[in-house]
């Protein structure tokens, strides 16, 4: 492995300096990196236990998918993310299935399931990271689900594209409505809708081209 990524796992993984050498080797031995491209899945289609996730440039999405093919987002992962929830094998209380996308040119590093199982078991620092990461994607996930069950979707709307604008660095959010509708785990009707409702109150501009913000400040009233 290039020295680099040697050193963005030691920056990235808090206990690393609590590793003893022969740790730290294991994990820079048993790291992969892989390169996926914008719409590439990464985990939970042919792959049920990818291992531990670091990003190293990109974004993905992690997200549930339903039998029926409806989505809903968890979280999103940016450079310097974590997931460890894409290595289900060693979460052995994990029931779901977690999908996970690269939403534009993506580069990982994927540490070896088993490797850092052994590790987290003998290693109390290694160990307690694991529980602390686990328990805030769930914590995330939790409150997409507040969100769908007890919020307005005028509200969710709002919060969303204000999210989504700041992503793509901008004013003009380039998805689709059925892709906004798969993010939120609704129809896109519903989302076809209510942007209309946006844009007649003069909130938004949409077009085939995208959604332009046009007047900001009402979006941030709405999500309050």
């Amino acid at each position: 492995m290039e020295k680099s990524n040697c050193k963005l796992l030691a920056e990235m993984l808090p206990f690393w300096n609590k590793l003893n050498e022969q740790e730290q080797s294991r994990i820079v031995d048993n790291t992969l990196l892989n390169n996926y491209k914008e719409g590439q899945n990464v985990h939970g289609r042919n792959e049920y236990c990818t291992g531990v996730i670091v990003v190293k440039k990109g974004r993905l999405r992690a997200y549930l998918l339903s039998d029926e093919g409806k989505e809903v987002t968890l979280f999103r992962l940016l450079e310097r993310d974590i997931c460890l929830l894409s290595a289900s094998c060693i979460l052995k209380n994990i029931s779901f299935d977690i999908y996970v996308d690269a939403e534009e040119s993506t580069e990982l590093l994927i540490i070896n399931p088993s490797t850092y199982e052994d590790i987290a078991r003998n290693n109390q620092a290694a160990g307690n990271f694991m529980t602390e990461l686990i328990s805030m994607r769930f914590s995330e996930a939790m409150w997409v689900m507040e969100q769908i069950l007890f919020m307005k979707m005028d509200k969710r709307l709002a919060m969303f594209l204000l999210e989504q604008a700041s992503l793509e660095g901008g004013d003009t959010i380039t998805l689709t409505h059925e892709q906004i509708a798969g993010h939120m785990g609704t129809a896109r009707e519903v989302i076809s809708r209510m942007l209309k409702y946006f844009s007649n109150e003069g909130i938004l501009s949409v077009s085939r081209k995208g959604i332009v913000i046009l007047d900001r400040s009402r979006l941030i009233e709405l999500q309050v």
